[in-house]
């Protein structure tokens, strides 16, 4: 290829970006007029239903070669950026800045909002119940290491709703401002610590495994510290300076996180969405309980993907069963199985709707 072809490809490009920001203009311009008819209405411009739909239709209209992976990418900034115009939107986090959570905030609702790193799990649940954040994102469970049982638990006693989910893949790293035969103490996480339990054996034996409230704190606080090393992903040794000694440490390839994000309110049922619902419930003292409580769902062909059990901490031996199933709460077969379930239980409340997505 010779340079005039080159620099008239280039003024090609350049043309289809000019067409590309005026068609994205008139987008958001769009967008916003939907969004002034929410905000009479009451209604956040948030939802990811309708997103959902969006991405599909989006998928449908592409016929290559950009992967769907990558326009959701590119949408999902498009989206973000329309709804920073529409409203002035809070998202907590667990923080602080470069945790996983805050990696799946970003992921779920793009760029262009405003971001609040909170302490711990319980304060992002009371940030959210108190109106100082609009949204909320916990970790809820790992595909190592199973159920992220603080949120478990504060899900029980709290009044918000789940509208998402979120799966991220975690990458695990090792940082320090000493080499690795001179750490004594590794912090992070509990769950981080677990996902890495076999390369510590391996490499770190005799360190001392120190949880903290979260993978990036514990990059901050190893910051200025001699033999203290920190798990974390690698965004978080970027922002916070700490060398890392060793890349991908954790025990399975396929490290997965699934995070839920809260809300004080429901959305409503969209057409053209799979749904996936969650449940909490107890059972009554006798035999064949849990049978007699899962039976409405098996009786109507409904797909159960997930029971976790966790003592229900209000008398011993008590327990929640937690719940996830395909379908909506507005579905007729799901109704109808609610009502039976109410009947089979001791206690049963739903948690939220939120459209199915993969990882």
């Amino acid at each position: 290829m010779n340079k005039s072809e080159l620099e008239s490809l280039r003024e090609e490009i350049d043309q289809i970006d000019s067409e590309i920001v005026k068609l994205l203009n008139l987008r958001v311009g769009k967008a916003c007029e939907i969004g002034k008819i929410k905000q009479v209405s009451g209604v956040d411009p948030y939802d990811p239903a309708r997103e959902e739909q969006v991405f599909k239709k989006l998928s449908g209209y592409s016929d290559g070669p950009l992967r769907e992976v990558s326009l959701r990418a590119v949408y999902r900034e498009v989206i973000s950026a329309s709804i920073a115009l529409e409203k002035d939107m809070t998202i907590g986090y667990l923080g602080p800045e470069a945790t996983y959570t805050h990696q799946a905030a970003v992921k779920n609702f793009g760029s262009g909002l405003k971001y609040q790193p909170l302490p711990d799990i319980p304060d992002v649940f009371l940030a959210v119940e108190r109106g100082h954040c609009d949204y909320g994102v916990v970790p809820i469970e790992n595909s190592t290491e199973g159920a992220v049982n603080r949120s478990l638990d504060l899900l029980v006693d709290s009044d918000l709703t789940i509208i998402s989910q979120v799966f991220l893949r975690v990458c695990h790293c090792l940082f320090s401002q000493s080499s690795l035969a001179e750490i004594s103490e590794v912090r992070s996480k509990d769950q981080a610590l677990a996902q890495c339990s076999e390369w510590l054996r391996t490499h770190l034996p005799g360190a001392q495994l120190v949880p903290v409230t979260s993978t990036a704190e514990a990059v901050k606080e190893c910051q200025s510290k001699k033999g203290v090393a920190a798990i974390a992903g690698e965004l978080a040794g970027n922002i916070y300076d700490v060398p890392m000694l060793e890349g991908g440490i954790q025990d399975r390839s396929d490290n997965v996180t699934r995070f839920l994000v809260v809300a004080r309110q429901s959305l409503p049922m969209r057409t053209g969405v799979t749904y996936r619902t969650s449940l909490v419930l107890s059972l009554k003292d006798e035999v064949g309980a849990l049978q007699n409580a899962l039976k409405p769902f098996s009786d109507r062909g409904i797909n159960l993907c997930k029971i976790e059990s966790r003592p229900s901490k209000r008398k011993s031996w008590d327990y929640f069963f937690f719940v996830d199933f395909i379908g909506h709460p507005e579905d007729k077969r799901v109704c109808e199985a609610m009502e039976e379930l109410q009947d089979a239980c001791a206690f049963a409340r739903l948690l939220g709707s939120y459209p199915e997505s993969e990882v």
